[in-house]
């Protein structure tokens, strides 16, 4: 009977550190997975747990120096228990069986510590480990009083500790952190983006409004803008009437050049012009020079983020603005519609419904793309990073990488195996085709874009089908 009561005391000691040690696991894994944006907005909203929580985070350091004392302390007693309690009870019944007494000590000796290994191993560490994670914030907040109370009374034991390890830290020339950044740069977030539309949890559509938002404060005017060769102005010297003629084409704001088409002088409105009747050709409005109803132009660098191009905007009250690039020329020309475009693609209207500067799909891995297409644009379309150089458009790469101005039929193929996307898994994609379909103004107009996969994935591919055969045939 005392035997019994023996071994029975051992294992319910044991259980009870292992809960501790399940406690202190799971204080560790709940304030390092915990949202602290959550935990700041609850805390905010007057959420006693969540305030402490929140405390306990902001000492990452300390709080995982204390968990740890608690961790180990509790693994030495769980031992320190076992073999006195649990062993010499199970040697004494083995030697009631007329097991020799060595033996019998080395059996309950190892029975004992498998018995501390499994239990600490399943319930003090993984489960504890696994429910924290799965619901980290409500553990936080669980566990915010008691954790504020064991640092407050083992505070300086833990402090000690802490401070060796720091002293051995810079010993080796190795800065100690105190607390874990969780700020996410632009790159994370993009990352975080992807991998959300990857893993289904966001939608294709609002995925990709994200990562263009994400983008969108660092492109410039030049990115966003008309270029010159589709802008459309008119003369100073051109009649109000004329001017009307050339907007029936689907524009409702022209520049207005002085000598030449980089000497813009200024911006006629579609509405000022019809309010003066100069729709008719033979009125004496109608044969108005348009200098004279040319508003004030907004001039921007080619190098403007488009934040400022909005500010700068909204502070002139206009919608359109004209582009200069270094040298005083015109670059192009860019509207609000242009700068919205940037955030939810190509906007078709009245006037263009067919013309949204969008991808075709063609086939699987394969698209038809506008030469004027975004580099960033055919980046989330293939899902690959692409060279970067001075250029903005799909064409502009092709020019530059050919050396030359492109002929139809052209083609480039480009390696991907630089790109993340690529080695991270080691199975995707390794080359983008890009061919010239056709060219306008000696530039590329239309392009194809074929992904090819390299010679890696389509091993595996063809292993994977050959192992579905094998396991078809078998079936």
């Amino acid at each position: 009977m005392t035997v019994a009561l023996s071994i029975l005391t051992g294992v319910v000691v044991v259980l009870a550190v292992t809960a501790a040690t399940g406690y202190f696991v799971a204080q560790e894994f709940a304030y390092m997975a915990v949202d602290r944006n959550r935990l700041k907005v609850r805390a905010a909203d007057g959420d006693v747990g969540a305030r402490r929580a929140l405390g306990i985070t902001g000492r990452t350091s300390f709080m995982l120096s204390g968990a740890q004392l608690g961790i180990t302390v509790t693994g030495l007693l769980a031992g320190y228990v076992a073999e006195p309690m649990i062993g010499s009870g199970l040697s004494q019944v083995l030697g009631g069986l007329r097991v020799p007494a060595g033996a019998g000590a080395a059996v309950g000796a190892v029975v004992a510590l498998l018995f501390v290994t499994v239990v600490q191993m399943v319930f003090g560490e993984l489960l504890a480990k696994n429910w924290a994670i799965a619901r980290a914030e409500q553990v936080a907040r669980a566990l915010g009083r008691s954790t504020v109370l064991y640092l407050k009374v083992f505070g300086p034991v833990v402090h000690v500790f802490d401070r060796a390890a720091i002293v051995l830290l810079r010993a080796v020339r190795i800065t100690p952190v105190d607390d874990v950044e969780h700020a996410a740069t632009a790159r994370d977030l993009h990352r975080i983006v992807e991998h959300s539309r990857d893993t289904g949890e966001l939608a294709e559509d609002l995925s990709v409004l994200l990562d263009r938002s994400l983008d969108f404060t660092d492109a410039t005017a030049g990115h966003a803008m008309v270029p010159r060769p589709r802008v459309v102005s008119v003369s100073a010297d051109e009649t109000v009437a004329g001017a009307l003629a050339v907007m029936a084409t689907a524009h409702s704001r022209l520049p207005v050049y002085q000598a030449d088409a980089d000497d813009i002088i200024g911006v006629v409105h579609l509405r000022d012009l019809l309010a003066v009747d100069g729709d008719r050709h033979e009125s004496e409005a109608g044969r108005l020079p348009v200098r004279g109803f040319a508003r004030s132009p907004v001039v921007v660098p080619t190098f403007l983020r488009l934040p400022q191009v909005l500010t700068t905007l909204r502070a002139a009250g206009e919608e359109f603005a004209c582009v200069v690039d270094e040298y005083g020329g015109l670059a192009g020309v860019l509207t609000v519609e242009d700068i919205a475009e940037e955030l939810v693609g190509e906007i078709a209207d009245e006037h263009n419904p067919d013309d949204t500067g969008e991808h075709q799909v063609i086939a699987d891995r394969t698209w038809l793309v506008p030469g004027t297409y975004g580099v960033d644009e055919v980046e989330r379309l293939v899902g690959h990073d692409l060279p970067q150089g001075h250029y903005e458009s799909i064409g502009g790469l092709l020019i530059q990488t050919l050396g030359r101005l492109p002929q139809p039929g052209d083609e480039y193929s480009l390696d991907l195996t630089g790109s993340p996307a690529v080695d991270e898994d080691g199975s995707g994609p390794g080359t983008l085709v890009i061919q010239v379909v056709d060219v306008d103004r000696r530039v590329p107009r239309s392009v194809k874009l074929t992904l090819r996969k390299n010679d890696r994935t389509l091993a595996c591919a063809e292993a994977e089908a050959g192992t579905g055969a094998e396991e078809g045939a078998i079936r």
